[in-house]
């Protein structure tokens, strides 16, 4: 028996020849397969960092977490073609490539959206810091429903009757759901705020008693950094039934104030004070005045009130502003001989009427 004759010897219904020719086609496929992978995921990589493409660097990102055993998986799949096999071998063959493009599937989607998810959150947190937070809940829900397919579609290739698991899974779901509610409550309360956005990732809110800047929005709660240093924790949930005060979206600030003097001002004084607190008001740059009004008679004093805006939310610039129109205000009124009301008490005392003393008392 020459050589050529023993590699005509068939095992398995195969000659040797046609084995050795399979397994040297899934060797080669498999090298070529990873030289591929390795060189399209440089040129891709080095293509997306010259040129910023952000579609080119989520493919390179992509191709870069195809993995080695999906590489071999697919090279048998092409050496196999050489071999004659069996019903049970070709359907074992097709089930494993099957799975293990689902899988493989399942690793593509999930990394072009953790790079997607990535690259945004940079572009976010250059343009708008504020709205970080809800990506981090977005990508869990849409990698949940990857797999979730995923797996459905394997179990269904695997022979399994997935209506019946889906209708348990439906039932065992409520009984889930029952049991963690507090969980699902949160769970739907941080969609809610990802997709309605009622604050987001820097802005300063006001709940209730507690004051502090959002720092982030979780899965389950929210964590907010207090004025005071510590950090505050709300469930998402108890934090969406709160009335909620949302600072970071204030544009402006209105402003009102109001002051007295004292009941012996002049008439022609007290025509003077509008204009005067008008004057202070509009002195400072970035504020709109509204109005001042001689508002009423108080128990000691003549009231004005005064309203304007400050069109900047910062409050350290609106206190500096309204220092300043206090000083320009005190200033103006010592100048004029107006004197600021305060409490008083005033007694009137009467010379005798009819034999007896008579007096009187005014507040």
């Amino acid at each position: 028996m020459n050589i050529f004759e023993g590699l005509g010897y068939e095992v398995f219904g195969n000659s040797l020849l046609a084995w050795a020719s399979g397994v040297a086609l899934i060797v080669g496929a498999w090298i070529v397969l990873g030289i591929v992978r390795r060189v399209l995921r440089k040129r891709l990589a080095h293509l997306g960092e010259r040129r910023g493409f952000k579609p080119v660097q989520i493919a390179a990102h992509t191709v870069a977490q195809t993995k080695g055993w999906f590489l071999l998986v697919a090279a048998v799949a092409i050496g196999s073609q050489l071999w004659v096999l069996g019903p049970s071998a070709q359907r074992l063959r097709t089930i494993v490539l099957t799975i293990g493009l689902l899988l493989q599937v399942g690793l593509w989607v999930t990394a072009a959206l953790d790079i997607s998810l990535r690259l945004r959150r940079e572009l976010q947190m250059q343009e708008h810091p504020d709205a970080v937070a809800a990506m981090d809940v977005l990508g869990f829900v849409i990698r949940l429903v990857v797999w979730t397919i995923v797996i459905l579609v394997i179990l269904d290739n695997l022979g399994i009757e997935i209506t019946a698991l889906i209708a348990g899974l439906g039932i065992g779901g409520v009984a889930v759901a029952l049991a963690t509610q507090n969980i699902l409550g949160d769970l739907f309360a941080s969609l809610s705020i990802v997709l309605d956005k009622p604050f987001v990732v820097g802005d300063f809110l006001s709940i209730g008693e507690f004051l502090g800047n959002v720092e982030k929005v979780g899965i389950k709660t929210t964590r907010v950094r207090s004025l005071s240093g510590e950090q505050l924790i709300f469930s998402n949930n108890d934090l969406l039934n709160s009335r909620i005060r949302n600072f970071g979206r204030m544009f402006q600030r209105r402003v009102v104030f109001t002051l007295g003097v004292t009941y012996q001002t002049p008439a022609e004084k007290l025509r003077r004070i509008p204009t005067i607190i008008r004057d202070a008001v509009e002195a400072h740059e970035k504020v709109r005045f509204d109005r001042a009004h001689f508002q009423r008679y108080g128990d000691f004093a003549l009231i004005f009130e005064t309203v304007y805006f400050v069109l900047s939310p910062d409050y350290n610039h609106y206190m500096d502003i309204q220092q300043n129109v206090n000083l320009i205000i005190f200033e103006r009124f010592a100048e004029e001989g107006i004197d600021f009301a305060y409490p008083t008490q005033t007694i009137h005392f009467a010379a005798e009427v009819g034999g007896a003393p008579h007096a009187s008392m005014r507040t």
